[in-house]
């Protein structure tokens, strides 16, 4: 567990190994929540590999741009509640239910990896898919096999059944999180972040 205020290394991890890292803050760590916040200006970095499908989508990016996100995660499910805001004010704009490998804990922070389909939940209006077209794509691609989309898409519709069921776990107060003068990313990586162990294999 970690101390509110620790500085993280997010990686996701593709094929057993570190395609991304990127620095977060813990906000909130509980045995039954994880919540971090990814700041504007977050540095990434891209170890050197070869991938199926290519690099990580985000590869040439030097770092987070906009507004920062903030990440709730429960151990054990495959997505995390992704809080936008916009604008000068910074208005809350919505939730995007992301889909991704449940998270685990490392020596350096946790490890989890994107799964490309995602829900975005608009403040204040129904949901609507992200990225559902795309899935093709990564399988043509040779990012996915068609049995992960197949798995994929399934855990994407039983979310999108418990919200159409009026059922979301996640304490809406957290839309009103903002984060406190002085919250900068460190700009150096522990060292040897990207060869810390991971317990997660496969996609």
């Amino acid at each position: 567990m970690w101390g509110e205020g620790d500085w993280v290394v997010r990686r996701e991890i593709w094929r057993g190994k570190p395609w991304l890292g990127t620095i977060v803050r813990i906000v909130e760590d509980r045995p039954d929540l994880l919540v971090s916040y990814l700041p504007e200006g977050a540095p990434f970095s891209f170890p050197d590999g070869d991938w199926p499908g290519g690099r990580h989508p985000w590869h040439g990016r030097a770092g987070w741009q906009g507004h920062g996100v903030l990440m709730l995660q429960r151990p054990g499910d495959s997505y995390a509640i992704w809080h936008f805001w916009e604008g000068a004010e910074r208005r809350f704009a919505g939730w995007y239910v992301n889909i991704q490998r449940p998270f685990t804990r490392t020596a350096v922070g946790y490890d989890t990896q994107d799964l490309e389909l995602d829900i975005w939940i608009p403040d204040g209006r129904s949901w609507e898919w992200k990225d559902m077209d795309a899935l093709a794509d990564r399988v043509r691609e040779g990012r996915f096999t068609r049995e992960e989309v197949e798995t994929i898409k399934a855990e994407g519709y039983r979310i999108a059944g418990d919200l159409d069921a009026g059922r979301r776990w996640w304490d809406e107060r957290w839309r009103d999180f903002a984060p406190e003068p002085g919250w900068e990313p460190p700009t150096e990586f522990p060292t040897d972040w990207a060869m810390a162990p991971t317990a997660m294999a496969g996609v």
